[in-house]
């Protein structure tokens, strides 16, 4: 008489699950991660990161827009909406530790102190680091591996390649995308996109990736910070520290000032050098689009006061003080990680 081993006792479903991603836009490869993590998992956490950020060609989509779209295109895929959970994250390129924990709390505001948590991904490359930081949480390995990105979907989009988008995501992000290439906000991410290109390609030659060194000013005043409105691309239109890239013969201090006198009309009279609180080299790699940038930012606390008239100029459409609390409130007017830099000096005081 022989016997044969029993099968396996099916694996139970834990109650939640957990993936992360830009998203950027959603893709095919992204639907298949969820319909296989949503057969191990109750229900599904989606994070959405780059929140609250302004658009740019890299982050085109605001988290509303993306996590409509994973609902519809969930839904068409014949997934129940009461499964959906989601969470959305800013971006903290300087303090990992908050974003960490900004994940962790919007996870448990729907657990509910549940430790019955997995976290879907696939570890591809250094990228993928963050599916190391949650070790409370156990990882389910995804079986989809694919090398479709959203970055190759973005660039089909950007260059009019409509036949590559439609092959690379579901029907729902297609209609999205289709619709939303008719707006004003397509159009000026495109003239970003062409802009961004011609920039890079005028350095393709160079022996070495080139590192572009600029500074920017932190200037607080009577509980204002001193901002520019960009006069051209990128981040035409966005609100960013004064600032600009390092002349040959000139220190990092001399060049922070210089590009405030130049591009907010700020008396030359006014000695920011007296009022230097504190310096930080902020290096973040993907910190721009144009190229490998480095930025020695400079703090200075002009203290309590009238505020100096103003009027921009050089690379600047305008010049402004804005109260601190309506610059910490809203990051999404921003361009790049200039909310970042602003928030670390205020923050340590």
């Amino acid at each position: 008489m022989s016997s044969s081993a029993a099968p396996p006792a099916p694996r139970r479903k834990r109650t939640f699950g957990v993936y992360i991603g830009r998203f950027e836009p959603p893709h095919h490869a992204h639907l298949q991660v969820m319909l296989e993590a949503l057969q191990s998992v109750q229900k599904l956490i989606i994070v959405i990161g780059s929140a609250r950020a302004a658009r740019n060609t890299k982050n085109p989509f605001t988290a509303d827009e993306r996590q409509h779209l994973i609902t519809t295109m969930l839904q068409q895929a014949g997934v129940s909406r009461s499964r959906l959970l989601f969470v959305q994250v800013r971006d903290y390129f300087y303090n990992e530790s908050l974003w960490l924990s900004e994940v962790q709390a919007g996870v448990q505001a729907h657990t509910h102190g549940s430790t019955d948590v997995a976290l879907i991904g696939h570890i591809k490359d250094e990228s993928s680091y963050y599916l190391r930081s949650f070790p409370a949480w156990e990882f389910i390995p995804t079986h989809v591996i694919s090398d479709l990105s959203a970055t190759q979907v973005r660039n089909a989009y950007f260059e009019g390649r409509v036949q590559d988008v439609t092959a690379m995501v579901p029907p729902a992000v297609g209609t999205f995308l289709q619709n939303f290439a008719r707006t004003a906000d397509y159009r000026a991410l495109k003239d970003e996109y062409d802009y961004l290109r011609t920039y890079r390609a005028a350095w393709k030659d160079a022996p070495f990736p080139p590192v572009f060194v600029t500074t920017d000013a932190v200037i607080i005043r009577s509980g204002h910070v001193l901002l520019i409105r960009r006069g051209h691309m990128p981040g035409l239109g966005r609100l960013a520290m004064p600032g600009g890239f390092l002349e040959p013969k000139e220190t990092l201090l001399e060049c922070c000032i210089r590009e405030v006198h130049e591009e907010t009309g700020l008396s030359p009279s006014t000695p920011l050098h007296t009022h230097l609180k504190a310096q930080q080299v902020f290096d973040y790699p993907d910190r721009s689009q144009r190229g490998r940038t480095v930025t020695h930012a400079f703090h200075f606390d002009l203290g309590i006061g009238h505020l100096p008239p103003l009027q921009g100029g050089s690379d600047a459409s305008d010049a402004l003080w804005m109260p601190l609390a309506d610059a910490l409130r809203h990051p999404e007017v921003f361009f790049e990680d200039h909310h970042a830099i602003i928030e670390h000096f205020l923050m340590r005081g």
